[in-house]
């Protein structure tokens, strides 16, 4: 009885340790803001919460749309290289980057179009160019499909919306739509841990720094978005019908990085399939991110569908 007595204890001590070397708290917008608010930053009041959102360039509106665990800043590099060409406009989406999460916990595609439409009737621009990666590729082509006279060409990067049928989701959503486990992610996210996820985005690891790791991990960790996250995970949204995608027809550019591990490059095939007037690229040097991974021959590409 003594041994299994002081064998609890030990046990108990380390799970304590454990918690609080593990125990990652939320990160208060404001200091997020010193790093990530950009000189062409702005706040859109929507739906009782603030987005961020940023305007810069001249030329052509291009709204640029982010994906899951993302923010405004994955164009980075896509807005350096297209804003001599285009007004890049970019946001971060409700329950992601400095924007946080919606009041109501309103994660569907059509409160994700909402926003996009609220932010173009903000700025006062009646149609555009649209390009979305992920997660924004669903919401760009819904958007076409829902407002098609504010969509004038769009662009898909790597972008979700085919149905899955048996195909496994990415271990990090599984974790999240655990009562359980989802429980232990919005606060307890070691960024070892996190690094693990973003591998499985990136094709060329070596291009994976420090800088893109930090910005990716801390606004993680902005107020509310872990949580955001794991109700976007347990709510399995149903998502518009593929087929709506034969009502297009709109230019589209469907791009994809053959070593997708999160959305493979078949689904790229079906888009091509779906949508009448479409061009399909497939790199073979990137992964789901390819405006992050090959920014200067993915910016070329989609320069010259919208000049041309």
């Amino acid at each position: 009885m003594k041994v299994l007595k002081i064998s609890s204890i030990v046990l108990l001590s380390i799970l304590v340790l454990a918690a609080i070397l593990l125990y990652r708290p939320d990160i208060e917008v404001e200091k997020l803001q010193e790093s990530y608010f950009l000189p062409s930053s702005a706040w859109l009041d929507w739906e009782g919460m603030k987005v961020h959102y940023s305007v810069e360039g001249n030329g052509p509106p291009l709204v640029l749309i982010h994906g899951t665990f993302s923010s405004l800043h994955t164009w980075d590099q896509w807005a350096a290289k297209l804003q001599n060409d285009f007004t890049i406009i970019r946001m971060d989406l409700q329950g992601f980057g400095l924007s946080g999460p919606h009041p109501n916990h309103d994660y569907s595609p059509e409160a994700y179009s909402r926003l996009v439409i609220a932010l173009l009737d903000h700025l006062q621009i009646s149609s555009c160019y649209m390009a979305g990666n992920s997660l924004g590729g669903l919401i760009t082509w819904n958007t076409a499909v829902n407002y098609p006279y504010r969509v004038d060409k769009m662009i898909l990067l790597n972008a979700s919306g085919i149905p899955k049928q048996s195909r496994d989701r990415p271990w990090i959503f599984d974790l999240a739509s655990n009562k359980v486990f989802g429980k232990v992610l919005s606060k307890f996210t070691p960024r070892p841990l996190f690094k693990m996820n973003m591998e499985q985005v990136y094709f060329d690891k070596s291009k994976m720094t420090k800088e893109h790791i930090d910005r990716y991990y801390y606004l993680l960790r902005r107020e509310g978005n872990r949580e955001a996250f794991i109700v976007k995970s347990g709510r399995n949204y149903p998502l518009p019908p593929a087929q709506m995608l034969a009502k297009l027809s709109i230019p589209t550019l469907i791009i994809w990085g053959r070593h997708d591990q999160w959305i493979p490059y078949t689904d790229a095939f079906e888009f091509e399939k779906l949508i009448q007037n479409s061009q399909l690229i497939i790199y073979e040097n990137a992964g789901h991110v390819p405006m992050e991974e090959i920014p200067t021959e993915s910016a070329l590409d989609a320069k010259n569908f919208l000049t041309y």
